[in-house]
């Protein structure tokens, strides 16, 4: 899972990323003055703890989410195109938008809901550019006989409505979805948390005066959290209560980013390995095999699945299957979040 971090300057997108990598100690990569920066961080999951216990394995291995801070910032003064920044940002799976809502010494009070539409314009303008240049090629290609991306075509012709309407293609999730689109890689389709960057008194979300749909919320205190992932656990203690802290930047944002990109986990255990894999909800077992390895989802046979609170509950695997909470599941078997499978396959 990887996601981008954008914002306007001065929204705190630096100081959230040191508050993001700071919490466990994660090292980031790249020089935070020119390259752009990725941090890996650690998903912690009681399950993966307890599994850890039950069966010792020689290796545990967590979900982890990537987090990218591009090299630049839309409408920095530097003489080069915003497409640079966006670019990186198409890799992403899902964007996290840090709005500035506290007062800055150089630019004044803020008002997150207009710098939250700018960047949101931004990336409907660079999708309208993507949408208008493909267009055009099919057009030609048609003038010339070839009858390549026909199917795009009606898709295409919809998303340009809407965009040029200045709607992010989120908006219509039958579309920002369909997997004839998927190569395009349009930013205002990306599943999207707006995080609200408050001054360090402040833990209220501010009211807009425009309902936004298909989007997630969260407020941050960028700063105050930054300097608390820099302490050791006993220096922060009293900051946490007195600023009514319960639960670390990064565990927030993870939780909220499973909702945003509506992941669930599943694990495989043994004594080589247990392990937490992350997968869209609602995928069948026979796609879920493939995160696994290819060769599985290739000569799938059977799923073996028992949900962990059951095993947890019964103490061991094997009392669980006597207790029947053991199923064989077939291809089309819809994965839970913290289902304990074991793949049957043959290749």
């Amino acid at each position: 899972m990887k996601l981008g971090i954008a914002g306007l300057p001065l929204a705190g997108k630096t100081t959230l990323f040191a508050a993001l990598t700071g919490a466990r100690g994660d090292n980031a990569v790249g020089s935070p003055q020119k390259d752009t920066r990725i941090a890996s961080t650690t998903v912690l999951d009681e399950r993966i703890d307890f599994l850890e216990n039950m069966y010792q394995p020689k290796k545990t291995i967590y979900a982890k989410i990537e987090y990218l801070l591009p090299s630049r910032i839309p409408g920095a003064s530097d003489g080069k195109s915003d497409g640079e920044f966006w670019n990186q940002i198409r890799t992403c799976d899902g964007i996290l938008h840090v709005v500035r809502n506290f007062e800055d010494p150089g630019t004044g009070p803020a008002n997150c809901e207009v710098d939250f539409q700018q960047i949101e314009d931004e990336m409907i303008l660079s999708d309208l550019g993507v949408v208008e240049k493909r267009l055009e090629r099919i057009y030609l290609d048609s003038k010339r006989g070839r009858k390549q991306g026909e199917i795009e075509l009606p898709l295409l012709k919809s998303c340009q409505e809407m965009l040029e309407q200045g709607e992010a293609l989120r908006n219509a999730p039958e579309i920002a979805t369909d997997p004839i689109l998927k190569g395009f890689t349009f930013l205002s389709a990306k599943p999207m948390l707006v995080i609200i960057n408050n001054g360090d008194e402040d833990e209220t979300l501010p009211s807009w005066t425009k309902m936004l749909e298909n989007l997630s919320f969260m407020v941050v205190r960028a700063k105050l959290e930054m300097d608390l992932a820099a302490m050791t656990m006993e220096e922060a203690q009293e900051f946490l209560e007195a600023y009514n802290i319960r639960e670390s930047v990064l565990d927030r944002v993870i939780r909220h980013s499973y909702g945003m990109l509506n992941r669930i986990s599943f694990f495989t255990v043994g004594s080589d390995e247990v392990r937490a894999w992350p997968i869209t909800n609602g995928i069948p077992a026979l796609q879920a095999a493939g995160e696994v390895h290819s060769d599985i989802q290739k000569g799938f046979i059977r799923a073996e699945v028992v949900a962990f609170d059951d095993l947890k509950a019964e103490g061991s695997f094997q009392a669980a299957k006597k207790a029947g909470l053991v199923r064989l599941e077939g291809k089309e078997y819809v994965v839970k979040d913290g289902d304990i499978i074991n793949y049957r396959f043959n290749v």
